[in-house]
């Protein structure tokens, strides 16, 4: 990860949920679990932040906090969905207030699904995000070089 001059850090955004994918969220910074050896960094600002995690369906009143994370967020980053509900609306998917995942908001980089979502799974997602960091880096890195040329 030559791009990540910094350990990234990681923004978590419950949405309208029943915090089972939180929970899970949670158990992947216990020692058992310990994300962290990847040098992840839990954040509660979204102008620190590299990754946007979130977990729950998407209403209209939580569409505009997360619209309004996403756009806070400087580039690169990385959306991953965590959970049944963020990504389809699960259980409440045929709920007249709920979005039918959260990738009718924002875009989404990675799906991580489940019911709750396993530990192991959201940080096999969270590997997948810094890859995708790394490559858009690159990217960003080549597109400032042609535009010195």
């Amino acid at each position: 990860m030559s791009f990540l001059k910094k350990s990234p850090w990681i923004l978590h955004y419950a949405a309208t949920s029943c915090n089972g994918c939180d929970i899970e969220v949670l158990a992947c910074l216990t020692p058992l679990y310990d994300v962290e050896r990847f040098g992840i960094i839990n954040t509660g600002n979204p102008k620190h932040a590299d990754i946007l995690m979130v977990t729950g369906s998407v209403n209209e009143e939580s569409r505009k906090v997360l619209e309004n994370l996403y756009a806070q967020m400087p580039d690169p980053k990385a959306v991953i969905a965590i959970g049944a509900c963020a990504l389809s609306g699960g259980i409440f998917r045929d709920a007249y207030n709920v979005y039918a995942g959260i990738d009718q908001v924002i875009p989404v980089d990675v799906y991580v699904p489940g019911c709750a979502a396993r530990p192991e799974s959201i940080i096999d997602g969270v590997v997948q995000a810094l890859g995708i960091l790394e490559e858009r880096g690159k990217q960003r890195k080549r597109q400032r070089k042609v535009a010195l040329s």
